[in-house]
């Protein structure tokens, strides 16, 4: 859910809004929080895989012409402000696809003796679908809310979703259920 990724989708206005019921209701459950940015190494500290991966996402075939998208300290790197993180929230910056490799993620999930996460943000066909297999490969149950899940690109978003789905990877739900159980767990934690 950061600024420079919403901006390259086609409706970042409805996601958005999935998401901060999602968010909204997570919070009010006391549910842990943690907000994945993806980061760009800036030129001179990137190596192959990256520059290839920008040359890809810009349709260039020249590494000189590649700009990093996501440094640390451009607008576009910012999670968006309806969102903002609180201060008892992790944010966690990945170069990877899947939020859980090289990150501190399954360490702190692991410690609190987590075995399943909600997934929610953008975009599905790239860092969603990653993260909720490497999290099942992991021993994870990922639980993926369809409709407060972004892409860029709709029908590789579909194959991704029904991919999962096919394997088993993960839990699938909608927002109205997801807040159903969050909102009745606020309940039982608050009588």
């Amino acid at each position: 859910m950061q600024v420079g990724i919403l901006s390259q989708i086609k409706n970042p206005e409805e996601i958005m809004l999935q998401v901060v019921k999602v968010l909204s209701a997570a919070r009010h459950a006391g549910v842990r929080v943690l907000f994945s940015r993806h980061l760009s190494l800036p030129k001179e500290l990137m190596g192959m895989s990256q520059f290839r991966m920008a040359m890809t996402w810009q349709r260039t075939d020249s590494p000189e012409q590649v700009k990093p998208w996501f440094l640390r300290d451009d607008p576009s790197f910012q999670i968006i402000p309806e969102l903002a993180p609180g201060p008892t929230e992790g944010v966690f910056d990945k170069l990877t696809m899947s939020a859980f490799e090289g990150t501190w993620i399954d360490f702190a999930l692991r410690d609190c003796g987590v075995n399943a996460f909600i997934i929610v943000g953008v975009a599905t066909e790239i860092g969603i679908e990653p993260t909720a297999r490497h999290g099942a490969d992991s021993g994870y149950i990922p639980v993926l809310i369809t409709d407060a899940c972004g892409s860029g690109n709709e029908a590789a978003a579909k194959r991704s979703v029904e991919s999962l789905k096919f394997a088993g990877d993960a839990l699938l739900t909608e927002t109205e259920t997801v807040c159903d159980v969050l909102r009745r767990r606020s309940r039982v934690g608050s009588s």
